[in-house]
C-alpha cells in the first residue's frame, strides 16, 4: 500500500494537488516534493478556504495536518 501511495504521489510531482487541512482549510498548490511522513513541499500554494483565495507562496505542510489529499487525474 505504501509503495502505491508513494508512486501515485511522484506521479503528482509538478501538478496541482488540493489538500484539506486539520484546521478545515482547504490548500491547493503544486506538489514540489513529499516525504514516508506525508510533508509535503508545495509552490504557489494558496488557501481557498475563504472567498478571498490567499495567497501562500512555497510552503512546507507537516503530514500529521493534512487529512485528505486529492491528487490530479492521470492522463490517458
Amino acid at each position: 500500500m505504501a509503495d502505491e501511495i508513494s508512486t501515485l504521489m511522484s506521479n503528482s510531482k509538478g501538478k496541482v494537488v488540493l489538500l484539506r487541512l486539520r484546521n478545515t482549510k482547504t490548500i491547493q498548490g503544486v506538489l514540489q516534493d513529499f516525504d514516508i511522513h506525508m510533508n509535503l513541499t508545495l509552490e504557489n500554494a494558496e488557501d481557498i478556504s475563504e472567498e478571498k483565495h490567499e495567497q501562500l507562496g512555497k510552503i512546507l505542510l507537516r503530514g500529521d495536518n493534512i487529512l485528505a489529499v486529492s491528487l490530479p487525474e492521470e492522463e490517458s
